[in-house]
């Protein structure tokens, strides 16, 4: 009995390396990357009608009488300036002389001094053109100081009437009449917060109907 216990002990032992044994280990490829995409940041866009930085664009606006212009020649010190249109509507500079500016817009203007400054003058002038101040506006009628006053961007006939120290007590303060630098009549408009008022025009504030 005992012969068989030492013979069965020993089977054992010669075969536990073998039972112990594991299966080879088969390689685990790692999990696939996650992409998170950045988060997208908001983007202010700036609101025109808010009027923050907004100006008016001048390449729309015609000169006239009185406004005063910047002109710059590039590599040309001497030819530019700060000019005025006179009341012919031209501006005197440089080498060229008088130039018809009125009616014209800023981009017009640029086109036609450089095309003078070809004339013998320059060989490829660059010009550029800017409105440093707007012509005055005038207010009549029915307001305590009546008068010229300087254009600013975004004047209204609300503000208007506050440079002119206010209504008198006959004025009414329901319509306003509007004439436009080259328009032959002056036009009836509600008097509101929002009417604007454009440089070289004439505002007059009516008597009211007691």
């Amino acid at each position: 009995m005992r012969t068989f216990l030492t013979l069965l002990l020993a089977s054992v032992i010669v075969a536990g390396p073998t039972m112990a044994q594991t299966a080879p280990m088969v390689p685990v490829a790692p999990p696939p990357a996650v992409h998170v995409a950045a988060p997208v940041m908001p983007v202010t866009v700036p609101d025109a009608a808010s009027g923050a930085g907004y100006t008016v664009p001048t390449s729309a606006y015609r000169l006239g009488a009185g406004d005063k212009i910047k002109v710059s020649v590039y590599g040309e010190a001497d030819l530019g300036g700060v000019f005025t249109v006179t009341g012919e509507g031209k501006v005197s500079v440089p080498l060229i002389g008088n130039v018809q500016a009125a009616g014209l817009s800023t981009p017009d203007l640029q086109a036609s001094l450089e095309n003078s400054y070809r004339q013998g003058y320059l060989k490829d002038p660059k010009v550029n053109v800017e409105v440093m101040n707007f012509r005055p506006f005038y207010i009549l009628g029915e307001v305590k100081l009546p008068g010229e006053y300087p254009y600013d961007n975004g004047m209204t006939v609300v503000k208007a009437v506050a440079l002119a120290q206010g209504f008198t007590y006959r004025a009414d303060q329901k319509r306003v009449f509007i004439k436009h630098l080259n328009d032959a009549r002056e036009t009836q408009v509600p008097l509101t917060s929002s009417q604007t008022v454009e440089p070289g025009d004439t505002v007059r504030i009516a008597e009211r109907y007691f």
